[in-house]
C-alpha cells in the first residue's frame, strides 16, 4: 500500500481512527519521480507539502556563481518543501529535485490546511513536525558556525545514515559547507590514520 508509509510516520505521534486514516490517504496523490527530475524549481510557488516513500529528493538554492547549496535531503520517511514559499504564496528560493528514482505522496496546501481543521489529531501531528524541524534547523545553524568541517559531516552521518554510501560527495560536501575537493582531502586523512 503506498499511504502506509505515511501513516506509519504519523502514528509515531498521533493515533487516528479509521475513518481519519481513510480522509488522510483520499487527500495525498502518488507521483513517481525521475532521477534529477523537479519537484519545484527556484522562481516557482511552493504550494504542496512532500512525502517521500523510496528513493531520494534534496532542496537546495543556487548562488550566482552556480554553486549549488544543499539545505535538505528527504529520504524515505520524511517531508519536504519550500516552507516560506508554501507558507506566504512568494515565489520559492529552493529547488527541490530528485536524487535518483523517487516515490513520493504530496498533498496541495488547500487540502492540507482542510486536514488540519477536519482532523485535530492531524494538525496536532503537523505543529510536532514543524517544531523537531525548526529545533533541527537551529541545531544546524549553530554547527555550521562552530563546528570544523569533520564535526558537520559526523553530525551528517547521524541524521542521514542511510545516505551515507549512496550520495555523491560533491552533494554531501555542498550540505556541510565544504568543497568536494576538500571532503575528498579530509575523509582520506581521517582514513589513513
Amino acid at each position: 500500500m503506498q499511504h502506509q508509509l505515511l501513516l506509519d510516520n504519523i502514528a509515531k505521534y498521533v493515533s487516528l481512527s479509521a475513518d481519519e486514516q481513510q480522509e488522510i490517504i483520499s487527500r495525498f496523490h502518488y507521483k513517481k519521480i525521475k532521477k534529477k527530475q523537479f519537484l519545484l524549481e527556484a522562481g516557482d510557488v511552493s504550494n504542496r507539502s512532500i512525502f517521500v516513500i523510496s528513493g531520494c529528493l534534496r532542496s537546495y538554492a543556487v548562488d550566482k556563481n552556480g554553486t549549488e547549496h544543499v539545505l535538505q535531503f528527504a529520504p524515505a520517511g520524511w517531508w519536504i518543501t519550500d516552507m516560506r514559499s508554501y507558507l506566504t504564496g512568494e515565489p520559492a528560493r529552493l529547488s527541490i529535485d530528485a536524487i535518483e528514482e523517487t516515490e513520493v505522496l504530496y498533498v496541495s496546501k488547500a487540502d492540507f490546511e482542510e486536514l488540519n481543521v477536519r482532523i485535530p489529531r492531524f494538525e496536532h501531528f503537523n505543529r510536532v513536525l514543524a517544531q523537531k524541524a525548526l529545533a533541527t534547523y537551529q541545531h544546524r545553524q549553530i554547527d555550521n558556525s562552530v563546528l570544523a568541517a569533520m564535526e558537520r559531516y559526523s553530525n551528517f552521518c547521524e541524521l542521514y545514515p542511510s545516505l551515507i554510501l549512496s550520495l555523491p560527495q560533491k552533494q554531501v560536501a555542498s550540505y556541510i559547507g565544504v568543497t568536494p575537493e576538500f571532503l575528498s582531502k579530509m575523509l582520506n586523512t581521517t582514513l589513513v590514520k
